[in-house]
C-alpha cells in the first residue's frame, strides 16, 4: 500500500510536470517561431508575460520527482541516471541555459543582445524537452537495466521508441503552450491573436495525434511489452486521452479556450497514466518491478508525511502564484488593447 501509495503520488508531480513545464516549453518553441523582431514583437510580448512569474515555479515538480525517485525507489534511481547521464545532461543543461538567456534577455536592451539570448532560449526550449521525452523512451522500451551504467550509453536513448517520445513531447508541448496561450490572450481582449494561437494548437493537436498513432507500429516492434499494455490495461486511458484530445480541438475551434485548457491537460495527463498504467508493476522493464525496487515501509512512510507537511505551504503558494498572473493586465493610460 505504501509502495503504490509513493509511485502514485510521484506519478502526480510528473503529470504535473508536463502540464505545467511542457507549456513552459511549449511556449519557448512559439517564441522561436514567432518571426522577425518587428512581426514577432506582439506574440513574444504575450509569451514573457504569460510565462515570466512561473517558468522557474513549474521546475519544482521535476525536483520533486527526481526526489521521489531517489527517496522511494533508489535502485530505479541509480540505474535511469547512471545508464541515461548524457540525454538527462542535455536536458539540464537546456533548462539551465533556458532561464538564463529568458532573463537575460528581458534586461538586455540592445536588439541585437534580444536576438541572441533569445535564440538560446527558443533553441533550449526545443530541445529540452526532445530530450526528456528520449529519456521517456528508453525506460519504456526496456533498454534501462537495473545496476549502475549497465545499459548502454548510446542506443538506450538512441533508438526509435526514444525517438518517437522525444517528438511526441516536443509536439505536446506545443499543443498545450498554445491552448493556455489561446486563454491568456482573449483575456486582453486580443482576438485576433487568440485566433493564431488557436490554429497552432488545432494544427499541434493534430500532428500530435497523427505521431502517436503512427507510433503504434514503432512501440509494437520496438517496445512488445509496453504495446501490449497499451492495448489491454491501459487502453480505456489512450482511449480517454484521445476522445479529451478531439473535444479539446472542438472547443478550440467554437473558441471555448478554459474549456479546451482543461481538455488539452487531461489528454495530456490520461495518456502519461496510461504509460504507467501499461509498464505496470515493472519499474524497469524486464529487471525491476515496483515491490523489489521499493525502499523500506519507514523510508516511504517518512518521505510521504514529510510532503503531506510540505505540500499545506507549497500548493497555496503556487496557487496564488499562478492565479494572481492568471488575471488581466491593467491597461495603461492612453493605451487601447488590439482587438
Amino acid at each position: 500500500m505504501l509502495t503504490d501509495t509513493a509511485l502514485a503520488v510521484m506519478w502526480l508531480g510528473l503529470t504535473c510536470y508536463a502540464l505545467f513545464a511542457g507549456a513552459d516549453f511549449g511556449a519557448g518553441v512559439w517564441d522561436l517561431l514567432a518571426g522577425s523582431a518587428g512581426r514577432g514583437a506582439r506574440q513574444r510580448q504575450v509569451i514573457e508575460h504569460t510565462i515570466g512569474p512561473v517558468w522557474e515555479a513549474n521546475h519544482v515538480w521535476l525536483i520533486f520527482v527526481i526526489v521521489m525517485l531517489w527517496a522511494c525507489f533508489s535502485p530505479v534511481f541509480a540505474a535511469v541516471m547512471s545508464t541515461l547521464y548524457l540525454p538527462l545532461t542535455l536536458a539540464a543543461l537546456g533548462i539551465i541555459a533556458r532561464g538564463a538567456a529568458f532573463a537575460f534577455r528581458k534586461v538586455s536592451t540592445e536588439l541585437w543582445q534580444q536576438r541572441l539570448f533569445g535564440a538560446f532560449f527558443a533553441t533550449s526550449s526545443l530541445v529540452t524537452p526532445f530530450f526528456l521525452g528520449a529519456v521517456a523512451g528508453g525506460v519504456a522500451s526496456g533498454r534501462v537495466p537495473a545496476g549502475l551504467a549497465e545499459g548502454d550509453l548510446i542506443t538506450s536513448w538512441v533508438n526509435p521508441t526514444s525517438a518517437l517520445g522525444g517528438v511526441l513531447a516536443v509536439l505536446t508541448c506545443s499543443h498545450l503552450a498554445a491552448v493556455y496561450l489561446c486563454a491568456d490572450v482573449a483575456r486582453e481582449d486580443d482576438t485576433e491573436l487568440a485566433r493564431t494561437f488557436a490554429r497552432r494548437a488545432v494544427v499541434t493537436g493534430l500532428a500530435s495525434g497523427a505521431v502517436a498513432l503512427a507510433g503504434t507500429a514503432v512501440l509494437h516492434a520496438d517496445a512488445p511489452e509496453l504495446f501490449h499494455g497499451l492495448t489491454h490495461r491501459a487502453l480505456p486511458l489512450v482511449v480517454l486521452s484521445a476522445i479529451s484530445g478531439v473535444a479539446g480541438l472542438g472547443l478550440l475551434a467554437t473558441r471555448h479556450y478554459l474549456a479546451a485548457r482543461a481538455a488539452a491537460g487531461l489528454a495530456v495527463a490520461a495518456i502519461l497514466w496510461s504509460w504507467g498504467a501499461a509498464q505496470y508493476p515493472a519499474m524497469l522493464v524486464g529487471s525491476l518491478t515496483v515491490t523489489r525496487s521499493a525502499s523500506q515501509p519507514a523510508v516511504l512512510s517518512a518521505c510521504l508525511i514529510a510532503l503531506a507537511c510540505g505540500a499545506l505551504l507549497l500548493i497555496p503558494a503556487l496557487w496564488l502564484l499562478y492565479g494572481t498572473f492568471q488575471r488581466a493586465q491593467a491597461p495603461q493610460p492612453g493605451h487601447r488593447r488590439p482587438r
